[in-house]
């Protein structure tokens, strides 16, 4: 399964008060495996960027006063994205801005028509995912890296292309798979072999008589180092719990 985890930063909320999107980043996945291939895109919105949107993204009128509109790159966008999953958080909003600049660049072109995006990918929104798995609980993508022991310091302020990337490994952290975006292909295919190996293997179950097993027993250094690691992991999930509700 073909999926792109997919952010965006715009120059305020509402498209429809003819705000505009500024970025675009996202991160190709194949089967839960990352790819190399990524999509970024710095975008002119055509206005002003307000200075409290400023603040949050980082991105003003001047880095994005040579960058090109959207509709000059509204076909590489779309082939990047035609036909995937779309892992998104708070996907109503993304895709709304999306939708709103393929309506304005399809009047402007003589091709064929594209979008709207839920016609063309499904969708997945980690938010209303996040939201089942841990109601009543913050759900921000900040408030996921730390549930999900995700490292985050390096997300000062928002970017598309850094955020899709936490994204990913958020997503990938709820659903249990890898959580890593680099991989080592030879690993892989070793454990590939490995699964490949053990199919069809019948279960054989041992038949023990009583000396058979030997039990080796903790040392008191063992069992005192285990305890101080258990206090550690019970002082950690406290912590989380407060700080998240």
């Amino acid at each position: 399964m073909r999926q792109v985890i997919l952010d965006t930063e715009t120059t305020g909320i509402e498209p429809k008060d003819g705000h505009r999107m500024v970025e675009i980043g996202a991160v190709e996945m194949i089967n839960r495996r990352f790819t190399g291939r990524t999509y970024h895109q710095y975008i002119n919105p055509e206005r002003h960027i307000d200075a409290e949107v400023v603040a949050v993204h980082g991105i003003d009128d001047a880095r994005v006063a040579n960058e090109p509109v959207f509709a000059a790159i509204a076909d590489e966008f779309w082939a990047f994205i035609e036909g995937a999953e779309l892992v998104i958080h708070n996907a109503p909003f993304d895709v709304g801005f999306i939708d709103h600049e393929l309506n304005l660049a399809n009047k402007k072109r003589h091709g064929p028509v594209l979008g709207p995006v839920r016609d063309h990918c499904r969708v997945l929104d980690t938010l209303t995912m996040a939201r089942q798995m841990h109601p009543g609980q913050r759900n921000s993508l900040d408030a996921l890296c730390k549930r999900y022991d995700i490292d985050n310091g390096h997300r000062v302020l928002h970017g598309a292309l850094l955020d899709a990337e936490i994204l990913a490994d958020v997503y990938l952290a709820m659903t249990g798979g890898q959580t890593a975006l680099s991989l080592d292909a030879e690993a892989s295919a070793e454990r590939e072999q490995s699964a490949q190996a053990s199919e069809g293997m019948a279960i054989r179950r041992l038949v023990l008589t009583p000396g058979q097993l030997r039990v080796i027993r903790p040392n008191s250094a063992e069992e005192a180092a285990h305890s101080a690691k258990c206090q550690t992991h019970q002082l950690r999930w406290h912590e989380g719990e407060t700080n998240d509700a």
